[in-house]
């Protein structure tokens, strides 16, 4: 079993590079299916945000990692030799590490914002609902999420961080002299856009446009601002009204294109500021040629609001300290919890009770032929056997649903096989599991230790 995870984010690539490797929640179903069918894929789970794109696999071998990338080349129509620039491939242990500190936002564009959090969710769901996550996957992701919470808890993080939706109203700040009065155009229905609007409104924005291909999702996303919901055929007319258009829809080319923004600012002399917060991006980037239109896109976004960087950076080294302590909890868990010693923690158990209370037996009948001994064994075994047979079934079974961990972890307890000897065995054993390229552990009799 291997770790492997391959993506690209704002650190490593640009955003007309990230915009081409997108996956969008309604391909995703198709994408995990066509990854998990490879032999090398056993579970994966792809985030796909504005800011990267991530896929994480459990594999067979190593060569997961090349079977992820050309899984990427392949879906994408892209080139591996010219995507490889961007990529960053991380493996074994670090991989949870990678995984924790990006729900804690701590690897976000803006560190402490909390939408991440959200998204990794919504891929881990996307990857259940498509049967692409197992035991492994259903644990690692169910802990990244308490990492995130428990870091926005035990740490000021998110006081003093900014969401990418926040930074675009600062922006508006350095555009406007005040926000007060002004009207805004949401282009697309969508979270971000949500978010955006709704810190504009809460800076003075009088009035609220909204336009969508959907007229109903237009319209409740309006009715939470009091705003207007305009249909998308009237999308550039009315758009002269506007002081400030965001634009954030799943399209796959442009949305608002340089022409129709010329023709919108004909005549016009105040400016008009275009915040667009897609991938792949809605506005067209020569739009900025235009006299008195000012487009930014997400990694213009990037370094706009750090008044607090200080501050932000103290906490995230606090939240450091938490996600190492939560890595030993993860390491600890996926030992004790491998399905396969478990089983043969009960059997061993069940047979040692056997044999100690079969000599017991034979002692106390006393002068048993060699026969009558061996049917009484056999007897003793078969109990055993059957006794054992309905819930060693059931323990298997749970080995891949999505909470099958939770009835492993109660029966360890219910046969007492935790002992803290035991635990500190496993933690050894999982470090050497998860580091690449190592083989799992063994036991005195040679057999291999965890999942």
């Amino acid at each position: 079993m291997h770790l492997t995870l391959v993506g690209l984010s704002h650190k490593t690539a640009p955003i007309e590079i990230r915009e081409k490797l997108t996956f969008p929640a309604h391909v995703q179903p198709q994408a995990l299916s066509a990854l998990t069918q490879t032999d090398e894929i056993a579970e994966a789970v792809i985030l796909s945000t504005c800011n990267r794109t991530e896929v994480y696999a459990v594999s067979a071998t190593e060569a997961g990692t090349d079977a992820v990338i050309d899984f990427l080349c392949d879906f994408h129509d892209l080139d591996r030799h010219e995507l490889a620039r961007y990529l960053y491939v991380v493996e074994g242990h670090a991989v949870v590490k990678h995984l924790f500190r990006v729900v804690s936002s701590l690897d976000s564009m803006v560190v402490g914002e909390a939408q991440v959090l959200h998204q990794v969710k919504e891929a881990y769901d996307l990857s259940c609902e498509s049967g692409a996550s197992e035991r492994l996957f259903h644990r690692l992701f169910r802990q990244s999420f308490e990492v995130g919470k428990r870091v926005r808890t035990e740490t000021a993080i998110g006081e003093s961080a900014v969401s990418i939706s926040y930074a675009a109203v600062e922006l508006a700040k350095k555009v406007f002299d005040t926000l007060e009065g002004r009207t805004i155009l949401v282009v697309g229905a969508g979270k971000m856009s949500e978010l955006t609007a709704k810190h504009l409104v809460s800076q003075g924005v009088r009035s609220v446009l909204v336009a969508n291909r959907t007229y109903e999702r237009a319209v409740e996303l309006a009715d939470k601002f009091e705003g207007t919901a305009i249909p998308y055929d009237q999308l550039f007319e009315r758009m002269r009204e506007a002081d400030i258009v965001i634009s954030s829809t799943s399209a796959p080319g442009y949305v608002i294109g340089k022409h129709e923004v010329a023709a919108v600012m004909k005549g016009r002399r105040s400016p008009l500021f275009l915040i667009d917060i897609a991938l792949p991006r809605d506005v067209d980037p020569f739009v900025n040629d235009l006299s008195n239109a000012f487009v930014y896109d997400i990694d213009d976004l990037n370094g706009v609001v750090n008044s607090n960087l200080e501050e932000r950076m103290r906490e995230a080294r606090r939240a450091e300290v938490i996600i190492e302590e939560e890595i030993a909890t993860f390491e600890a868990w996926i030992e004790s919890l491998s399905v396969e010693p478990t089983i043969a923690a009960i059997r061993t158990g069940a047979e040692s009770m056997r044999q100690d209370e079969l000599a017991k037996a034979v002692k106390r009948l006393g002068g048993l032929s060699e026969a009558e001994i061996s049917t009484v064994e056999m007897m003793s075994q078969a109990i055993v056997n059957k006794m054992l047979h309905a819930p060693t079934a059931v323990l298997k079974s749970a080995a891949t649903e999505k909470d099958g961990y939770v009835l492993v972890e109660a029966v360890r307890r219910l046969y007492g096989l935790d002992s803290d000897h035991e635990t500190l065995h496993r933690v050894r054993g999982l470090r050497a599991l998860l580091r690449r390229g190592e083989p799992a552990p063994t036991d005195d009799k040679g057999d291999t230790v965890g999942c």
